[in-house]
């Protein structure tokens, strides 16, 4: 296929790269409420952030030496795919005596290799653009718009086929769908233009090969500053994926809510999250260049006090879904005036011979350490107020979540300077 229709196809594969994670990332939670390991839920979602500390950099060093990037990406999407497909499959054989541990296992491996993908695929987009004569800075952000346009259609989906917990025999197949769709892609991302593999015309040190001289940022004193609070904000990432799906669902314990539209479509209600995400994008070149990116970030982490608030304050019947649907609202400008916002100042202000390993440092302490960290200790906070025992609880681990986000605003607001403007 020529470079004419090479936007189409990078579409298709950004659909495909997300669709994979919509299928379970918000609804695996309330699955596993449903089926007695909401103790477990913690783990489940803390290892997304453990393997994005080591697997997207060995990855890419493969895909940078050894194998070109769209071969890489298929490897990682198949593997990816058979071991959540055989995460859904064994649930499905086990019944009511599902084990953590086998279940824990297969989709570890599976997320190991699934979370170097969302790299890769950005590498395989930048080289297909570049060599059909396009600047990817112009040329992609349309097209990763549709990333999150599959997460959605995928999360949609999930509700459609009420595989999403609230029909817990049918459950699993969540997992199956989401290895299906790695799977495709496997075999989709073969077909993409190949990209070069790069010759080393000097040797490197192993400190360099992994990218980790970033790490000589944090003699700067607002670049240490920076990356502290982006580990602390990113506490908050996994914390809605992991829990709001489950929250939602206790309602349906309580006749007077069981029936209502939050309790039975829970993944359409918060796959307003991701619309307003998609839509928050096109403000960030307006703020970024209006506020600075210390207001910006600080918008967004009160923006996470207001996601988790309204969460404490809402109600499944009406007005109070009201809250709910907010909480959505906010999520994307949470959610994006922290990630792109972050990413494009670290890409402001470090010199080019480490922006990428700089961009791979703040992925790491975002969605490497800071998700990881932030995920376990959510889970000893909804541990500690026995939710799953008692739905009642829930307002006051929202709200002490929301309390979390405030701290961490309020000392960003006094410990970090904006050097580029005016405090």
């Amino acid at each position: 296929m020529g470079n004419k229709n090479i936007s189409a196809r990078l579409i298709l594969m950004n659909f495909l790269e997300f669709a994979v994670w919509g299928a379970y990332l918000t609804s695996l939670g309330r699955y596993l409420g449903n089926i007695g390991l909401g103790s477990e839920i913690k783990w489940f979602f803390a290892m997304q952030g453990i393997v994005s500390i080591f697997m997207p950099a060995l990855m890419g060093i493969v895909a940078d030496k050894y194998m070109q990037a769209q071969k890489v990406l298929s490897l990682c999407h198949g593997l990816a795919g058979i071991f959540m497909a055989g995460a859904g499959f064994y649930c499905m054989a086990a019944g009511d005596a599902i084990q953590f541990a086998p279940l824990f296992a297969l989709y570890s491996i599976s997320v190991a290799f699934f979370m170097p993908t969302i790299a890769l695929t950005n590498s395989v987009a930048y080289s297909a653009l570049e060599g059909a004569g396009k600047d990817p800075v112009k040329a992609f952000p349309p097209i990763r718009v549709f990333g999150t346009v599959g997460f959605i259609c995928s999360m949609l989906l999930t509700n459609w086929l009420k595989i999403d917990g609230t029909a817990m025999q049918d459950s699993y197949t969540q997992m199956i769908q989401s290895g299906a769709i790695s799977v495709v892609l496997c075999l989709y991302a073969l077909t993409m233009p190949a990209c070069p593999v790069k010759t080393a015309t000097e040797s490197k040190s192993i400190v360099e090969s992994l990218g980790l001289n970033a790490f000589s940022l944090f003699r700067q004193r607002q670049f240490a500053i920076f990356f502290i609070f982006s580990m602390m904000l990113g506490a908050s990432l996994q914390i809605t994926n992991g829990y709001a799906n489950t929250f939602l669902g206790s309602f349906g314990t309580n006749p007077a809510f069981a029936d209502t539209f939050a309790v039975k479509n829970s993944n359409a209600l918060l796959a307003i999250s991701q619309a307003s995400e998609t839509l928050c994008i096109l403000l960030i070149p307006f703020c970024m260049k209006r506020f600075g990116i210390k207001r910006v970030m600080l918008i967004a982490m009160f923006a996470w006090v207001f996601r988790f608030g309204f969460f404490g304050l809402g109600q499944p019947d009406m007005p109070g879904v009201l809250l709910f649907v907010l909480s959505c609202i906010v999520y994307g400008v949470a959610f994006d005036f922290f990630n792109i916002s972050g990413s494009l100042y670290v890409n402001e202000n470090t010199d080019t011979s480490i922006r990428s390993s700089a961009q791979g440092l703040f992925m790491l302490m975002t969605n490497g350490l800071g998700a990881s960290i932030g995920t376990l200790a959510a889970g000893a906070v909804v541990e500690h107020y026995d939710v799953f025992n008692n739905a009642a609880n829930w307002s006051t681990v929202w709200y002490i979540f929301a309390g979390y986000a405030l701290v961490v605003a309020l000392l960003f607001m006094v410990c970090f300077k904006d050097t580029a403007r005016k405090n």
